[in-house]
């Protein structure tokens, strides 16, 4: 059920199987409407007669078919121009809904999203990777059943069901083939949702889903591509080329956290050592600032966290670098500094328009960005972008890009096959 997320409109297999050429063209159409409903609405059946090159007695069709399938509503006047005036159309909220949810290193995140994206409930808790496996899924259904219950509440149709993980993920199964930090191998997600669910399902990466996320409902829609980096426990990453997903060969690309960075480094949870995370995570801001205090450095965050620096975390850093305190700076400092060494690799590399930084640590953004962007000018190429490199912006959706990401996939399927909500699906 993968698709586009940008101008070029991919169909279901099952679309072709279809009868009759004609049926296929009005699909095409169809989505090409929800398509600039989603791009450009609220507009006018003439603006989208104007902007799709259909006539508009085409357009009329497709729309009241659209309309049935309660997918659009018609919402105002246009009174612009002369003559009467334009009923303006949109994509209804009230169209469907879906869940999507996030497996983290430490905690589980989950929402309910109507059909214009806007969360109507979510629910965020803190987890162990100390606790069994098992008790971490049934926490997840237990919470999925949470946001199910909304759903039926709504009494509407519940359009599809995302699933994010930290690690590696084989999409045409569902099953998480490796989550390092969380030392999970061959989980079967995508059935754990089929014990649940009848609906379009998709179980995928956390941080190519944060990265479709901020592409689809952020204001980058436009870039060509777009890179996402997300620092927290772990670092991940995910790019968006032309409006899709770039997996890579085998479909487990932009691992960027392990990149090797020093070959003698510390030993990473994938196995290697000196990758990327080692040097620029939640993990490795915390061991700096212990090393600090242990070395005999004087930081409030002894007094905040009550002497047990056990209790760091990133609200608490955030909190003492506001308050000037020099080793939570320092700290700061040095992870933002090898954050622009990496990014400046990857902008060599890659040549991208766009760079998002999210994640947990995104909130101390403040204080990484100085070092991460002076990085970046010093180290990337002057001949990329002319002579200013691609600008560092601050995930729209912070720590909610990769559930915000669950909406999009499941989102882009229905607006380039509208037709598939006219057999029921979610009822």
């Amino acid at each position: 059920m993968d698709g586009s997320y940008g101008k070029a409109v991919m169909l279901h297999p099952q679309s072709f199987r279809r009868t009759g050429s004609q049926a296929l063209v009005r699909e095409i159409n169809l989505a090409t409407i929800m398509r600039h409903l989603h791009l450009h609405g609220p507009v006018s059946r003439a603006s989208l007669a104007e902007m799709t090159g259909l006539n508009k007695t085409t357009v009329s069709s497709l729309v009241q078919e659209l309309l049935e399938y309660g997918l659009l509503r018609e919402t105002g006047l246009s009174t612009r121009g002369t003559g009467r005036p334009a009923v303006l159309l949109e994509l209804n909220p009230d169209g469907g809904y879906f869940i999507s949810a996030e497996i983290g290193v430490d905690f589980i995140s989950i929402i309910c999203a109507n059909f214009a994206a806007t969360i109507l409930w979510r629910h965020r808790e803190n987890i162990s990777p100390r606790q069994e496996q098992q008790t971490i899924l049934n926490r997840l259904l237990d919470l999925l059943d949470e946001a199910a219950n909304l759903v039926r509440q709504k009494k509407g149709p519940l359009l599809g069901v995302a699933l994010a993980a930290p690690g590696l993920v084989d999409r045409q199964t569902g099953t998480l083939l490796f989550a390092p930090n969380l030392k999970w191998r061959d989980v079967p997600l995508r059935e754990l949702l089929q014990t649940r669910f009848d609906c379009p399902l998709f179980v995928e990466n956390e941080a190519n889903l944060a990265a479709l996320g901020e592409y689809y409902f952020g204001p980058e829609t436009g870039s060509r591509k777009l890179l996402y980096i997300s620092a927290g426990v772990g670092l991940g990453g995910g790019l968006v080329q032309d409006g899709q997903l770039d997996r890579g060969a085998s479909g487990f690309g932009s691992e960027f956290g392990h990149m090797t960075m020093d070959p003698e480094g510390e030993p990473c949870n994938c196995g290697n050592r000196g990758c990327w995370e080692t040097q620029v995570s939640q993990s490795a801001l915390f061991r700096d600032i212990r090393q600090a205090i242990s070395a005999g450095q004087t930081s409030i965050l002894t007094r905040m966290t009550g002497g047990n620096l056990d209790r760091l975390n990133v609200p608490l850093v955030v909190e003492a670098a506001r308050a000037g305190d020099p080793v939570t700076l320092s700290a700061l400092h040095r992870v933002g500094r090898y954050l622009g060494i990496g990014l400046a690799s990857l902008v060599n590399a890659l040549d991208p328009d766009r760079i998002v930084f999210g994640g947990i640590l995104s909130l101390a953004a403040d204080f990484l960005l100085p070092a991460m962007t002076a990085e970046i000018r010093q180290r990337a190429l002057p001949y990329l972008r002319g002579s200013q490199p691609a600008q560092v912006a601050i995930a729209r959706y912070g720590v909610d890009a990769c559930v915000m990401g669950g909406v999009a996939v499941c989102h882009q399927l229905i607006v380039n096959q509208p037709a598939i909500v006219e057999a029921g699906i979610g009822d």
